[in-house]
């Protein structure tokens, strides 16, 4: 018997593209939109490989799949994970390395056979993207008991129907526990940066201080459709040309607040979309995202005032809705000093720093210790099919997974 279990950084590269397969498209990306028939595919791939593992695998009534690994004691797991469903354009890493990494510890703890004292769990979680319904992390906020799971059930998508439709047409409708305070020990995440600063840096090992707080708001803009050219401008309710200043204004907030300030806008429909026709409504998302909780509601207060203002002056209605409100999230810092302290006894290089994208992490530290360890992406592109992190640097994140693992399962 041997104590020191090792990463197989060719092994846990195969389960990635063996996984990518599953929705692959042109150019190497990935796009396993959540509750799809791809996503089925790839959860079926996962689940299989849980129990080829070992594990005891439960589905929850919102689809979340746990693999568990029995210690020599009960009680409440140190858990590992992400989650496998993708953007339309994804990648093969976002949210799919935790969960193979998590796989792939638990492989490594097979072949040197150590037995740990508290169990282990490996898990992925439903509809973190949020790119086909909304809120993103739905499914780790139903776990943590954030979200009512009825509610999540009713979630009506892109397309019309509902996650409980479609949890059941996909066979992962099912009756396991969820989570909330005292079920989990510990939460630790594996994940790409999604950005440039590690690979820009020279660094291999992020340890993730927290995670933005995040702001998600849909505007409805409503004006009048009128001839293009025979249409006054001092006369036109244009919601394009309001869209247009949003948008402009968005980029400008974000400057001027500075820090870590980061303003996007998404998507924008225009109606009737005609070429010699003034817009009469758009349809468009601004998602803010701030460290800090009161520079966020500034950034907040700033944009709702701009867009009533500059509505009002065009004589165009606004309705606005909120998708998704997430506070910062400080991870434990213990955990984070910890992911630190690992790193160099690894002799890797390691930076302390924010998650500017939102992971399961985030919610599962409402209810228990969690921190997550970040590896570079090439370039800082993610959410795009070039996304790319090196083999070399996949292996380094698991090894310093295992090593925290260990001591938390000890």
């Amino acid at each position: 018997m041997t104590n020191d279990p090792r990463i197989d950084g060719e092994r846990l590269s195969r389960r990635l593209a063996e996984l990518a397969r599953h929705g692959a498209l042109p150019g190497g990306g990935v796009c396993r939109l959540a509750l799809t028939d791809e996503d089925k595919a790839g959860r079926d791939q996962v689940v299989r490989w849980m129990r080829e593992l070992g594990l005891t695998v439960t589905v929850d009534g919102i689809g979340n799949a746990v693999g568990i690994r029995k210690g020599q004691e009960d009680g409440p797991p140190v858990m590992v994970g992400s989650h496998i469903d993708t953007v339309r354009t994804g990648g093969p890493y976002d949210g799919n390395l935790g969960v193979m990494a998590g796989l792939e510890v638990v492989a490594a703890l097979n072949d040197a056979k150590v037995v740990t004292r508290r169990p282990l769990a490996v898990a992925f979680f439903t509809n973190e993207e949020g790119s086909r319904f909304q809120p993103d992390m739905m499914g780790s906020l139903v776990y943590a008991g954030a979200l009512p799971l009825e509610r999540a059930l009713a979630t009506v998508g892109i397309d019309g129907t509902t996650v409980r439709e479609n949890l059941a047409r996909i066979g992962y409708a099912g009756d396991g526990p969820l989570g909330g305070p005292g079920k989990v020990h510990a939460y630790v995440e594996l994940h790409v940066e999604q950005g440039p600063v590690l690979e820009e840096e020279g660094f291999t090992i992020g340890a993730v201080e927290g995670v933005q707080g995040i702001s998600w708001t849909e505007l409805t803009l409503t004006g009048q459709s009128n001839h293009a050219g025979t249409t006054p401008m001092r006369l036109r309710h244009d919601a394009g040309y309001v869209a247009a200043e949003i948008a402009v204004f968005a980029r400008r907030l974000a400057r001027e607040l500075g820090g870590h300030q980061v303003a996007t806008v998404g998507a924008l429909t225009l109606f009737p979309n005609l070429v010699n026709v003034v817009a009469n409504r758009v349809v468009m998302t601004v998602d803010l995202r701030n460290t800090d909780e009161a520079r966020l509601q500034e950034a907040e207060r700033r944009l709702f005032a701009f867009v009533e203002e500059t509505a009002a002056a065009e004589g165009v209605k606004v309705a606005r809705r909120s998708l998704a409100r997430f506070k910062p999230v400080a991870f434990a810092p213990a955990l984070v000093a910890r992911v630190e302290a690992i790193a160099k006894e690894l002799r890797l290089s390691v930076k302390r720093l924010p998650s500017g994208a939102g992971h399961d992490a985030q919610i599962l530290a409402a209810v228990c210790p969690a921190c997550m360890i970040f590896v570079p992406s090439v370039k800082g592109v993610s959410h795009n099919v070039e996304e790319f992190t090196k083999p070399a640097d996949l292996a380094a994140g698991a090894e310093v997974l295992l090593r925290l693992v260990l001591e938390l399962a000890r």
